[in-house]
């Protein structure tokens, strides 16, 4: 009887090599010459947690990239985890040019979609916890909201204003009561967005997702980022947080009241209530209750029953009366608000290393950030979804099967042209395999390989698209077939043991053949998880293994981030229905 290998949940540190490859490697690399090694205006920066490309100043670079580093110490001594171990894998940020030219990629947050906020905050910053690292990318240029110039508001429904009983003056009311039966007319503008600023709120949330994986409610997710977009490095090396956002004000003015149980509890998503909601209301409902001595242990308990499968109504139970909660933050938003300040050593933070790219490095870096937008399908509607709903996302389907083909028929047609660059015949690899087409897959990592013949990504992808075949082929040639398949994917672990794709694809030439995982497998899943922890696709592999071996309480806690997670993944669905047949949690 074939022993049963058992998933560990300690995802601590693990080196693993996989069996070793019966085939003899060679050591030579082609190397690539011609004018796309001249060099670009691209240049990346790295430190200890993140890898930032731009084509814009350097100085800007290294300000920016040095900047991030320093949020993630101030967010490591915030939520006490300096020097506590780190296996997970740099953040890679990507910035691009203009707003024109950054929305022109058409980027869809599959994963992250912030908001939804009011028309005049759609602004976009893509982020995306790939199973191979978390990628993000954001224009270089600062933008504006422009604000209807005037705008009637229903004091009864917005409490954009009301009496301060003490004062008997009309105040600026965020979260006020909804008693009024004024009305007013008030002027409208623009307010300024800070790219640099979207730029911190966004690696704020991804902080918080890969350090505290756990399925968060999409205003905290929202508001937390917000809460650092803003911050400040004085001259002496201090930093500052908790600032208020420029225009913050006047967007309150305008847009008014969401009222505080309807974001506690999820209504504020409705559609009809959509047209309030901003960052500055997220922004100002976390600030309260972060600074709040009395309401922040309320907050915890509000985000551990989310976390732990809890409706957000029932969990919103955690903040007792809503109207006392709305009162305070009302009072709140009227009176100074308080920013904190903290000094660190400098050495905790160090300058960026900074490269410049030739031209053939940097020739598919858009086209990198753009495969998970392409190769992405939204799902088809699920039987009895509302007609007019599944309208829609059928046409969002049907659209975006057509914009991938065209976009891989594209990039097909380019990395013909420049047979000999790497980066291109590995973006072309990985994309081919993604979308099912593996004896493509296979072509093109053979002339990535003619490049590089100890490539990891080519050696794992070609490992992984020989598993599909073999699965799809004839039964009595899939276990030959498999161990070639393994014994590639072997060669991609040794060639770069801290690559997460080959671990990935040697378990999945487990999984998809039907085949139990082997140790070497189950431990390379916990390596990918423990690398990539807010990566949905990884988690779901994951958890579904452990639920397959009757380990409920062990899958739950890996599937519940991606299963109740304030953003809608395209892993979200089947994670629910995974845990839907778990019995209940001892």
């Amino acid at each position: 009887m074939r022993a049963k290998h058992r998933v560990s949940l300690a995802l601590t540190t693990l080196f693993l090599l996989l069996p070793v490859a019966a085939e003899a490697q060679q050591n030579q690399t082609i190397v690539v010459e011609g004018s796309l090694n001249r060099k670009s205006d691209w240049w990346v920066a790295e430190s200890d947690h993140v890898i930032v490309y731009s084509n814009g100043p350097r100085g800007d670079l290294t300000r920016i990239t040095h900047n991030l580093e320093r949020l993630h110490f101030l967010l490591s001594i915030l939520l006490n985890r300096v020097d506590a171990p780190d296996e997970t894998l740099k953040l890679r940020v990507t910035l691009v040019g203009d707003t024109a030219e950054f929305d022109a990629m058409d980027l869809r947050n599959t994963r992250s979609a912030q908001g939804p906020f009011a028309g005049p905050f759609q602004f976009q910053r893509y982020y995306d916890p790939r199973e191979d690292g978390a990628v993000m990318a954001a224009s270089r240029s600062d933008a504006v909201a422009e604000i209807e110039r005037t705008q009637k508001v229903d004091i009864a429904s917005l409490g954009v204003l009301q009496m301060n009983p003490q004062t008997g003056q009309l105040e600026n009311s965020l979260f006020g009561s909804d008693n009024q039966t004024l009305s007013t007319t008030t002027g409208g503008d623009t307010v300024p967005i800070s790219a640099e600023g979207r730029l911190y709120a966004g690696f704020a949330q991804h902080y918080l997702l890969t350090y505290f994986p756990a399925a968060y409610p999409r205003w905290y997710l929202d508001g937390f980022g917000e809460l650092f977009s803003t911050i400040r490095i004085r001259q002496d090396g201090a930093l500052e947080y908790g600032h208020m956002p420029e225009g913050y004000r006047h967007v309150i003015d305008v847009y008014g009241n969401v009222p505080v149980r309807d974001v506690l509890d999820g209504k504020y998503l409705e559609v009809a209530k959509r047209s309030r909601w901003t960052p500055y209301h997220a922004w100002i409902l976390v600030h309260y209750l972060f600074f709040s001595d009395t309401r922040r242990a309320e907050l915890s308990r509000y985000l551990w029953d989310i976390a732990h499968g809890a409706s957000p109504a029932a969990a919103a139970q955690a903040f007792g009366d809503p109207a006392k909660l709305q009162a305070e933050v009302t009072a709140y938003d009227n009176r100074g608000l308080p920013y904190d300040r903290l000094s660190y050593p400098a050495e905790r933070a160090a300058e960026p290393v900074l490269t410049q790219l030739s031209e053939s490095q940097a020739r598919f870096l858009k086209g990198r950030i753009e495969m998970g937008s392409r190769v992405e399908i939204p799902p088809l509607p699920a039987p009895g979804t509302d007609p007019k709903v599944a309208e829609r996302m059928t046409a969002l389907h049907d659209k975006s099967i057509e914009a991938r083909d065209r976009w891989l028929a594209g990039l097909r047609d380019t990395v013909r042209r420049v047979y000999n660059n790497l980066d291109g015949q590995l973006l072309l690899t990985e994309a081919e395999c993604r979308t099912g087409h593996y004896a493509e897959c296979i072509a093109a990592a053979d002339k990535a390989l003619a490049l590089r013949n100890d490539s990891a990504p080519a050696l794992a992808w070609k490992g992984l698209a020989m598993a599909e075949l073999a699965v799809a082929g004839p039964e009595a040639e899939r276990p030959a077939k498999l161990r070639a398949a393994r014994a590639l994917i072997a060669r991609a672990n040794r060639a770069d043991t801290e690559a997460v794709i080959p671990l990935i694809a040697y378990f999945r030439s487990f999984a998809d053949a039907g085949e139990e995982p082997n140790q070497a497998a189950n431990a390379g899943m916990l390596k990918a998880v423990d690398s990539v922890p807010a990566a949905p696709a990884t988690r779901l592999t994951l958890g579904a293994e452990l639920a397959r071996e009757e380990r409920g309480d062990a899958a739950r806690k890996v599937l519940l981030p991606v299963a109740g997670a304030g953003y809608d993944s395209p892993e979200k669905p089947a994670a629910q229905a995974i845990l839907e047949k778990l019995p209940p949690a001892k």
